[in-house]
């Protein structure tokens, strides 16, 4: 029996708008309005071959052309105007139907002679072409859900044959969650009389009943000339292939986008894990050589080597199929699979009878009894490789009911894991250069600071969340001649060694230019120049070399326990806070100055008398800077901070750093709290000296008994000698007044001021030179010595340690 004639056997369940003439085309058009396809029916009534027309414009063919293929619905009957071959214009009754294929939808057009019989030979060749020819699955079911019909397409799509399908429910041909969807919108087609839009199902069919498929199908009413109700014609397209492929590049594009969206081992090694789980996998395990863990490159991969658990996931909440928690040491020994995978560099596609996985269960009994637990029936192994080095393994894992791996799933993996290998390196280098600039950086930072009777302090340094890198925060406490301490704190601009090598040089100028004692103004003056001509590249006329890109702020602070003074100034840099005894928060004026490294433009120094016991707080922007940027508000809640009680100002550092800063902070943060202490008046003595030489046996005499009075007998005969020493220097080579001060510190300090600017030095003297050791003595008798220049003049002064000498560090 024919294809048509068991057709015919069924003619009288068909719907009454199957039938048609003798002479009756069935011609299918795209939705660009191009033919697709041409039945010998539609050759017989309109004089085309199907090679003259399919792929033409349907326009070619039809009168109205686009206009009339525009109103043509689902369903829809009436008359079209066509051209036949010979030139002639037929007015035709036609009806309409909407077909899908491949996801792209079409429609079936049926053009007939009028008042013409179905049973004729030309209505033949129409259903052969309909039942055998047409690329469109096609199934038509009656009211009660019943299977009436299907074509060849649908044949070779589900696996079971016209005479087989006889009388049966959608269910008999599809096997999955799917079912009830496809029916559903089957009765909803036929209930409303409308076809529905184009739908996805999953499932199994006869033809592969081992495997998902996934169908695009769509479902249209079937009414008879009365309007009545049918049934209802279904179409599918396996679009099994297109699918997953479109799966395929939402997972590499998902990837893309999420991993290495830090710089963070664990973190790029769990973002591959969550792209992986469900969607290629059950469960994902990303395990790492140890070596990646410090920042160093792992060197050739041996048998049993140590691998670090960094990532897994699974679809079973808290994935517990892992044998190792993430942070702890799993090993492989040598001949299981993820040992072969790294020690070869090539990826494996395992299943659970292949010899290499039974062996391995054999010898790990834990983790076959893990797989039958949870189902494991395949494994891919895919070695985590980057720029030629093999960092890792990853290892994906799939259970029942969920069909096992196939190559085209051992070729996504790795896709991915060579995405996510790339930024674990990254990573790596970023780990290890992030580790070599903190190391630097904490051995050019204080890791104490001076202790003076004058001055306590406190400091916190905290560094950024690491994925921002190490910063240039500095900060120090130097001790200035006249028992005078200086206080800075300063920021390189940038992160990364770079950064922190700027902040030890500069860190190293101030302590440099602090020993020339230098005003604050001068002293960010000439660390301006440095900076600014730090790192200037060459080029071949000198008149155009650039300058370095290197940005800084610095505040600077000079603190003179004798008189209670602080002087301040300021390079781009947030300003100071003061605490005074009485618990009130001060925001003292200073005059703001430009960042250090745009060069040329002035510093100012200003002037703050402290009340004794008050506390000076400095600290880097990172302390006070928002994400809204709102350093006002910063401000505020740092002085708040500061208002609190505290016992101590170890205890006021953290309660401020716990009160102002997130819990990973964006930037690194320095802190330095100092409290201040007046140095009282018995500490220091003055006596103004004329300039007369007879007078330098009485300045002996009176350091004497000042010596006597502050129990410093024993150090009378080096002090005695000194001043008398810079006292002649001063009579002889200075200018009036001259001044003679002792004070009383963690050191005996000396100083002969006058008002001559000459800078004094030693100079080489001859065996019988009678003069010219003054300035040696000085130097072999006490600790330092130096000169500090004023407006008024200069200042001689040097120092000799107590005989009960305090600690210098606290």
């Amino acid at each position: 029996m024919s294809g048509f004639d068991a057709f015919r056997s069924e003619r009288d369940q068909l719907p009454a708008t199957l039938v048609g003439t003798p002479r009756a085309a069935m011609i299918t058009v795209d939705e660009a309005g191009t033919v697709t396809g041409w039945s010998p029916g539609a050759h017989l009534l309109l004089g085309y071959l199907a090679g003259q027309v399919v792929g033409q414009p349907a326009a070619r063919i039809l009168a109205s052309g686009d206009r009339v293929l525009s109103a043509v619905r689902d369903g829809w009957s009436g008359e079209l105007t066509v051209r036949h071959a010979d030139h002639r214009l037929l007015t035709l009754p036609a009806q309409a139907y909407a077909l899908s294929h491949r996801g792209d939808r079409q429609w079936l057009l049926m053009v007939t002679e009028p008042e013409e019989s179905f049973a004729s030979q030309n209505g033949q060749a129409m259903l052969d072409w309909l039942f055998s020819g047409s690329p469109i699955a096609l199934a038509v079911y009656d009211t009660h859900m019943r299977w009436v019909w299907q074509n060849t397409a649908m044949n070779r799509m589900i696996g079971t044959s016209q005479q087989e399908r006889r009388v049966r429910q959608p269910q008999d041909v599809l096997t999955g969650p799917d079912v009830d969807h496809l029916e559903r919108h089957l009765r909803e087609a036929m209930d409303t009389g409308f076809a529905t839009a184009a739908f996805t199902i999953r499932g199994r069919t006869p033809a592969d009943p081992d495997h998902d498929h996934i169908f695009s199908a769509t479902a249209s009413p079937l009414r008879g000339r009365a309007g009545q109700s049918l049934g209802v014609c279904a179409t599918a397209d396996d679009v099994t292939k297109q699918h997953r492929y479109r799966e395929r590049l939402a997972i590499l594009n998902e990837a893309g986008m999420h991993i290495g969206s830090t710089l963070d081992l664990r973190g790029t090694a769990q973002e591959l894990a969550d792209v992986a789980v469900p969607r290629l996998a059950d469960f994902i395990s990303v395990d790492l050589l140890e070596p990646l863990l410090h920042g160093d490159e792992p060197g050739p991969v041996t048998a049993g080597a140590r691998l670090r658990r960094m990532a897994h996931r699974s679809v079973n909440e808290g994935a517990p199929e892992s044998l190792a928690e993430v942070g702890e040491v799993d090993v492989y020994p040598g001949q299981t699979p993820p040992a072969r995978c790294l020690a070869s560099g090539r990826p494996l596609l395992l299943r659970a009878m292949d010899s290499n996985v039974v062996q391995w269960f054999a010898n790990d009994p834990a983790r076959a009894e893990t797989s039958e637990r949870y189902g494991f029936h395949s494994w891919l192994f895919v070695p985590v490789c980057a720029r030629g080095v093999t960092l890792g393994v990853t290892v994906f894992c799939r259970s029942w009911p969920n069909e096992p791996f196939e190559q085209e799933d051992l070729v996504l993996a790795e896709e991915l894991v060579t995405r996510a290998a790339v930024c674990l390196d990254n990573a790596r280098r970023f780990t290890r250069e992030h580790t070599a600039a903190l190391a630097l950086q904490r051995s050019l930072l204080p890791k104490q600071l001076p202790w003076r009777p004058s001055l306590e302090a406190a400091f916190r340094y905290l560094p950024a969340s690491s994925e921002f890198g190490v910063g240039g925060d500095w900060f120090d406490v130097i001790a200035l001649s006249g028992a005078r301490l200086a206080l800075v704190v300063g920021d390189v601009v940038g992160h990364g060694i770079h950064a922190a090598a700027t902040m030890g040089g500069l860190r190293t100028a101030v302590r440099t230019l602090a020993d020339v004692d230098l005003p604050p103004d001068e002293l960010l003056t000439h660390l301006d120049d440095l900076v600014t001509h730090h790192d200037a590249v060459e080029v071949a006329d000198p008149g155009e070399a650039r300058t370095s890109d290197t940005t800084a702020t610095c505040i600077y602070a000079v603190y003179n326990p004798i008189t209670r003074n602080c002087s301040f100034a300021c390079a781009g840099h947030p300003p100071p806070v003061v605490l005074t005894p009485d618990g009130t928060i001060v925001f003292p004026h200073v005059a703001p100055g430009p960042p250090l490294g745009l060069g040329g433009l002035p510093f100012e120094t200003s002037e703050l008398e402290l009340p004794d016991g008050s506390e000076i707080v400095l600290y880097t922007d990172g302390l006070i800077s928002s994400r809204d940027g709102d350093i006002d508000e910063g401000l505020e809640q740092l002085g708040r901070a500061l208002a609190r009680p505290a016992a101590s100002l170890a205890e006021r550092c953290d309660a401020v750093l716990d009160a102002l800063l997130p819990e990973h902070p964006t930037d690194d943060v320095a802190l330095l709290i100092a409290r201040t202490h007046a140095l009282h008046e018995d500490r220091v003595a003055i006596m103004d000296v004329p300039a007369d030489p007879a007078v330098v046996a009485d300045t002996r005499s009176w350091a004497s008994r000042r010596l006597e009075t502050w129990g410093l007998e024993g150090m009378g005969f080096v002090t005695e000698l000194v001043v008398s020493e810079l006292v002649t220097n001063a009579i002889r080579y200075g200018a009036p007044p001259i001044q003679l001060r002792l004070i009383k510190d963690t050191a005996l300090i000396c100083e002969v001021s006058d008002a001559s600017s000459t800078a004094p030095h030693m100079r080489r003297t001859r065996v019988f030179d009678e003069g010219g050791r003054g300035l040696l003595l000085v130097a072999q008798l006490t600790r330092r010595w130096g000169t500090r220049h004023s407006r008024e003049g200069k200042t001689i002064w040097c120092e000799q340690p107590l005989a009960e000498d305090h600690p210098t560090t606290m």
